[in-house]
């Protein structure tokens, strides 16, 4: 099968499209014939080395955490799901990632598309999506009325996480630039902080959650817009204990793990129209095709999910 691959880190003229072995599925997995995947910062990080330590894949590496596709085949174990379903998920993570024609994933990381949803939009949820659910959900513990400060709310993380905690009842404040004001309002941003402009430690306060995808600076100054108890957590960083300890806060680092039960429920909202994927470039599955895509993501500056349509 058709594959992108890597063999070896560096800059995205690493990128080399490979023929490689059709992965096959054990009594728990269905193979998927892929349509659609997207881009995510890791992507390119992974690409670059910067998480070897972490990731310590074997090349060649197939890079890629999205996935949508059609069931082509299924493990003698799998229920729930047959041959011809559309589904989408964020596989394990391996070293045989999404840039690929198939993809074997176990069954309990995937969730069943809704009619009306596309293979474009399936594929840009998964990461992004689910990271923005286990932040807001699973640590933050958001409820109704909860007041929620989320950084680069135009970033694919960002995007997703204002429109889950709307869905809560949540009230949203969140920074970016000037030009993405009434794009994120249209999202249900309550209050949209031009971060080149203004101070957002300065802007609000008395919030009880935070969701930092900047660390650094950003993570530190985010302390003090918290109300006592608040709780604030990262998706780039492990907070400071001691940090957070000065402040009264609670703070944590998220880590996605994969979970088909929680992708199920981004697709019920995406059904009840409180959840849509905003999309902004697609490419074509080629080598040519992810060079590009990465350059457009290594800028921080891509709008929505970038998309490689597969098939």
């Amino acid at each position: 099968m058709k594959a992108i691959v890597i063999e070896e880190y560096g800059d995205k003229d690493v990128l080399v499209e490979k023929d490689i072995e059709k992965p096959s599925i054990a009594e728990n997995q269905v193979l998927v014939e892929m349509h659609a995947t997207s881009i995510n910062p890791i992507d390119w990080k992974v690409r670059e080395g910067y998480l070897k330590e972490m990731l310590p894949f074997e090349f060649p590496i197939v890079l890629g955490w999205d996935a949508a596709g059609v069931i082509v085949e299924t493990g003698s174990n799998v229920k729930g799901f047959k041959v011809g379903d559309r589904v989408f998920t964020r596989p394990a993570t391996t070293n045989r990632g999404t840039y690929a024609e198939y993809l074997s994933v176990h069954d309990n990381l995937l969730a069943k598309m809704p009619e009306e949803m596309s293979f474009d939009e399936a594929a840009s949820i998964p990461l992004a999506g689910l990271t923005a659910w286990q932040c807001l959900v699973d640590f933050g513990k958001i409820q109704e009325g909860d007041k929620v400060l989320i950084h680069a709310g135009a970033g694919g993380v960002g995007l997703f996480a204002i429109q889950i905690a709307k869905s809560f009842g949540a009230h949203v404040a969140t920074t970016a630039s000037e030009k993405n004001t009434e794009f994120l309002k249209s999202l249900g941003a309550d209050e949209v902080i031009n971060y080149k402009e203004e101070d957002f430690s300065e802007v609000v306060n008395d919030f009880d959650l935070v969701l930092d995808s900047m660390g650094g600076e950003i993570q530190s100054k985010s302390y003090k817009v918290l109300k006592e108890n608040g709780k604030l957590v990262s998706i780039v960083q492990p907070p400071s204990e001691e940090e957070a300890a000065n402040y009264n806060a609670e703070a944590g680092f998220v880590w996605l793990e994969p979970n088909g039960e929680q992708l199920q429920k981004l697709a019920d909202l995406y059904v009840e129209g409180k959840v849509k994927p905003v999309i902004g470039e697609t490419f074509d599955f080629s080598e040519q095709g992810l060079k590009d895509a990465h350059a457009l993501s290594e800028t921080h500056h891509a709008r929505g999910k970038i998309v490689i349509k597969v098939k």
